[in-house]
């Protein structure tokens, strides 16, 4: 007999997308000309939906428009010395070119000044996540880099 899907499902998706506000970067990967991509976009949480700011001189959105895309943060870089917990949020969900309002454009913050030694150009996507994967490492030393004298 099937089984229900439990609660801790949606909690957890629900903590997905929470701890994915926390952190303002990730990875969006797609399909372009039958080869993949990864990019770095800047991302925010709005009503359960995931918005990406993305650089428009690449193409990257206008790849993405209306194809399933994943996405992927976690908290690697932003631990401070002494946390040992470690997360990662992946998703992924089809894709779509917006115009934010201005209420979404106060949540991106300032744009970059460039990409690349470009202008930058934003572009907008929107996506509703599904299959939604959160986990969990404890005990993982956060690592800061050597310096040489």
């Amino acid at each position: 007999m099937p089984t229900a899907p439990h609660d801790g499902h949606r909690a957890d998706e629900y903590r997905a997308l929470e701890l994915l506000s926390r952190t303002p970067y990730g990875r969006v990967s797609v399909s372009m000309r039958a080869l993949p991509f990864v990019t770095v976009a800047r991302h925010v949480v709005v009503d359960g939906k995931v918005l990406m700011r993305l650089h428009g001189g690449f193409g990257y959105a206008q790849a993405c428009d209306g194809s399933v895309v994943a996405y992927g943060a976690d908290n690697l870089a932003d631990r401070e010395e002494g946390e040992e917990s470690v997360w990662t949020v992946q998703f992924v969900g089809t894709a779509r070119i917006f115009a934010p309002g201005p209420e979404e454009l106060r949540l991106f913050g300032r744009a970059p000044h460039s990409a690349d030694d470009a202008p930058f150009v934003p572009e907008y996507l929107c996506i509703e996540p599904q299959f939604i994967t959160l986990h969990h490492l404890e005990g993982v030393p956060a690592r800061r880099a050597a310096h040489s004298a």
